[in-house]
């Protein structure tokens, strides 16, 4: 029997396969060790040299800083901002993001826009629907080295400084970062009005209930003592003295594991209107975690629902159901994939604040997934790769002011001639987010479901570079790769030989370097000056060849 308490679930055939990862966590005593901090529980990675699991006790002991969270949070309140621009890359803030979209903000605080993007419109966009001089700005960097959230800042405060002047500058500026880091040390020298130091224990993507993603919470009115209260609820019921069957977290990891190793590794998420973000969060925790060493659970979030006949049996189902939420269609979807056999998990919401509960058994999942795959869900090796990529290209371009040529044109329909039984496409677009460009996307991905019967995954570059580039190229070698650019014109990077269009052109050209040598299946697509445009005409051609 599964857990009980927001949760229901069928497995069909797959029962027995489940019963069996159980019954290892419970032969090999796993999540008692993850509880101990037994780091023997996954692969030994000489890279981690100290220890990842500060995330398990994270919610309890961040309720100790409520306090002075709130007080910083009406300060800021009792001041002329208006505006809050989070400035990060992956888990710095994407945790915030999906707070921010699912709880939203409170009358009379500021409102929260989070950039984790180098594309210059995207940029631009953010510069202009902002005041610089009302705005207070948020950089988030465990590091602090983090190239785009250093250019960001570069680019931001000199937008500050033309409006305020030199000496009050630093006052628009907060820092998030690990103790340490070299932000802590910039933002000391210039002035920065607040910086928080978070616990070097806590990885990126499992760092949403610390700091990084608590703050900005906060800065809107969010009632981050019920967030808290939620997770610390879902720790306890985590916790070893718990049997299995009882234990959200680990039974989940199993079931993540089990379809795994059943070839149902296309974790496809079903969600209400209203806690659609939380997919953004999840991609990136199994993602980064799991694909490695050719394994991984591949996250397949905001995909059209459609008939079962449209899915392979690579998939799996998890279906997050926010109560009170227009749920009609993504309940008719899940009760049809129930009827077609398909495995399906149903974890409820009760309200937004569950969003806490949902974080901390997620992150404990991934965990035991991961010591069940046998692979190390704390590092990212991949992901590094990409960025050495990155930085060869931009030091090549500083030297000669040139960047690699853009690679030969592929008709998109070649590449998803290649797909097979088991494959994905994944579509990564370095383009501006828009409404028209994600509606254009999805009817992209719906056209290519009803043809290939492959499941679909898109992201924003260069967000995905932090998410799922590492199980683009360390898991399962079943992904088709379609990288959609744009012409652009740059913009200027303050105190940089390069501008963000060079960058961002460097990140797209090295990540693609990246999976060629990884051997993956890759095009790129020009979208040319008008994003949106260039899709619609992509979809017409799909629907019109032969």
């Amino acid at each position: 029997m599964p857990p009980q308490g927001g949760q229901s679930v069928f497995l069909g055939d797959q029962a027995n396969a489940v019963a069996d990862a159980i019954a290892r966590l419970e032969h090999e005593n796993i999540v008692n060790r993850v509880w101990a901090r037994d780091q023997t529980v996954w692969p030994v990675d000489h890279s981690e040299v100290f220890d990842r699991l500060g995330w398990l006790t994270v919610a309890t002991e961040m309720r100790n800083q409520v306090a002075d969270l709130k007080q910083f949070a009406a300060e800021i309140k009792g001041s002329s901002f208006t505006d809050i621009v989070s400035l990060g890359m992956g888990g710095s803030c994407i945790g915030s993001e999906v707070i921010r979209q699912v709880c939203g903000r409170q009358n009379g605080y500021p409102h929260l826009t989070v950039l984790d993007s180098t594309v210059p419109s995207a940029v631009r966009a953010v510069g202009r629907a902002t005041d610089p001089g009302r705005t207070l700005y948020i950089v988030s960097s465990k590091s602090g080295q983090t190239i785009e959230t250093k250019s960001l800042y570069q680019y931001f405060r000199s937008l500050v400084e033309g409006c305020v002047g030199k000496h009050e500058v630093g006052s628009h500026f907060v820092a998030i970062t690990d103790q340490g880091s070299s932000l802590v040390d910039l933002s000391r020298d210039e002035g920065f009005r607040r910086t928080f130091e978070n616990s070097p224990e806590v990885g990126g993507r499992y760092s949403v209930l610390s700091y990084f993603g608590l703050v900005p919470a906060v800065l809107t009115g969010i009632d981050i003592e019920k967030l808290l209260e939620r997770a610390a609820s879902m720790t306890i019921r985590c916790a070893g003295s718990n049997p299995l069957v009882d234990n959200p977290g680990a039974w989940l990891g199993a079931y993540l594991s089990a379809m795994a190793f059943a070839g149902r590794d296309k974790l496809t998420l079903v969600t209400s209107p209203g806690v659609a973000s939380f997919g953004l969060w999840v991609e990136q925790m199994l993602a980064e975690s799991t694909g490695k060493e050719g394994k991984g659970v591949i996250p397949v979030v905001g995909e059209p629902l459609l008939d079962a006949r449209h899915y392979g049996d690579d998939r799996a189902f998890v279906y997050l159901r926010l109560e009170n939420d227009d749920n009609a269609q993504a309940d008719v979807a899940t009760e049809r994939l129930v009827s077609s056999g398909y495995p399906v998990v149903r974890l409820e919401f009760s309200d937004a604040y569950d969003l806490g509960s949902e974080f901390f058994r997620w992150e404990f999942a991934t965990a035991i997934a991961g010591s069940l795959l046998g692979v190390q869900p704390f590092d990212q090796p991949d992901v590094q790769r990409s960025k050495n990529a990155t930085t060869e290209i931009i030091t090549a371009f500083e030297q000669k002011g040139t960047l690699p040529a853009d690679p030969v044109v592929t008709p998109f329909r070649s590449l998803l001639a290649q797909a097979t039984a088991g494959d994905y496409l994944a579509i990564m677009a370095y383009v501006e987010p828009s409404i028209g460009v994600e509606s254009a996307i999805f009817a992209v991905r719906r056209k290519v479901m009803q043809e290939s019967k492959v499941a679909t995954t898109f992201c924003y570059g260069p967000r995905y570079l932090h998410s799922t580039g590492q199980i683009h190229k360390g898991g399962p070698n079943s992904g088709l790769f379609v990288q959609m650019t744009t012409d652009e014109d740059n913009l200027e990077i303050p105190g940089e030989s390069f501008g963000f269009g060079t960058l961002a052109s460097a990140q797209a050209t090295g990540d693609f370097q990246t999976l060629l040598h990884s051997e993956r299946r890759v095009i790129r697509i020009n979208l040319g000056r008008d994003a949106e445009a260039g899709l619609l005409h992509l979809l017409s051609e799909l629907c019109t060849a032969k």
